[in-house]
């Protein structure tokens, strides 16, 4: 029916409990839901050989130990036993509602990409999934307390095999711009993509930076995020959720009316934010260096003012 891959932060403390509760919601999407777990940070092997999922440590990293895009996707593809793929990260919570989008949107395409927004929560413990009403538990605990993010989040990547072939970049897994890169891919291959935020509710489990060296400076404002938009050709293939051509509602699939407005939105913040570089670079930069002696001499300093 479908195959789930992902990669995982080493498992320890509240890390370590968040993803054994994501790995579990996939495992009860459905009967043939096929798992791989990349990668080889510590505990994986452990949770995969308790779970019953593949695990496959063999993932070629960037030289800082990122895991790179292209060898997951090819590594997955590769060892997936179902035409229907999906990338998750290993924080987020997948419910029933997932697999009655997916169902309808492969019955709909030959070939697609789906992606949604998420919603963020605060988990700390196991849930409980002995229970039969947990899905139902959670949606009113999210509904009451979670906050949906913008379409800049993409957290979950599901699309029918052989949409990824081919060459991919290097780009660092977990860092900025190689899923929104994944958008513009397929957008620019005219291949389907589609909005599921309406109809699916994936739940992103809270969690801090710790895993990192630099912690959430590495993740947002690191030399592999340079790397990565440099790998991508810059913000030209850039795309978000907000750019899926269509949207899947509970009434049907529907166009997305409001795709260019998003497309125009997004162009134009970005020519205020070079905008501002730019003054910044070329006027307010300069004019402080030719200021500096005499604000120097008046004591002129951002702690005296």
């Amino acid at each position: 029916m479908l195959t789930i891959f992902t990669t995982a932060k080493p498992f320890r403390g509240h890390i370590a409990v968040i993803q054994r509760n994501a790995l579990k919601s996939w495992m009860l999407l459905h009967p043939e839901v096929q798992i791989i777990l990349l990668g080889d940070d510590e505990g994986g092997a452990e949770v995969a050989a308790e779970f019953g999922i593949h695990h496959e440590p063999h993932v070629q990293k960037t030289p800082f130990g990122a895991m790179r895009l292209d060898s997951m996707f090819h590594k997955a593809q590769e060892l997936a036993r179902h035409n229907l793929c999906c990338y998750v990260n290993c924080d987020i919570i997948l419910l029933e509602d997932f697999i009655a989008a997916l169902r309808r949107t492969a019955a709909a395409y030959a070939k697609f990409l789906m992606v949604g927004r998420r919603w963020d929560m605060d988990i700390t413990a196991p849930l409980p999934f002995a229970s039969p009403h947990w899905q139902s538990d959670l949606l009113n605990e999210v509904r009451r307390h979670g906050k949906q993010r913008t379409p800049d989040w993409i957290d979950y990547f599901a699309f029918s095999r052989g949409v990824y072939d081919g060459e991919l970049p290097p780009l660092a897994i977990g860092r900025l711009f190689w899923d929104n890169w994944l958008v513009w891919k397929v957008i620019n291959t005219k291949i389907p993509v589609l909005d599921a935020s309406q109809v699916v509710l994936a739940v992103h489990q809270n969690h801090t930076y710790s895993h990192h060296p630099q912690a959430a400076k590495g993740i947002w404002d690191g030399e592999e995020q340079r790397q990565n938009f440099q790998l991508i050709g810059g913000h030209g293939h850039l795309r978000t959720i907000a750019s899926a051509p269509y949207l899947l509602t509970p009434s049907g699939f529907q166009k997305n009316r409001l795709r260019q407005v998003n497309e125009w939105s997004r162009r134009g913040k970005r020519l205020v934010i070079n905008g501002l570089t730019k003054l910044q670079t070329y006027v307010w930069h300069p004019f402080l260096g030719l200021t500096r002696p005499i604000r120097k001499t008046l004591g002129l300093r951002k702690r005296s003012l």
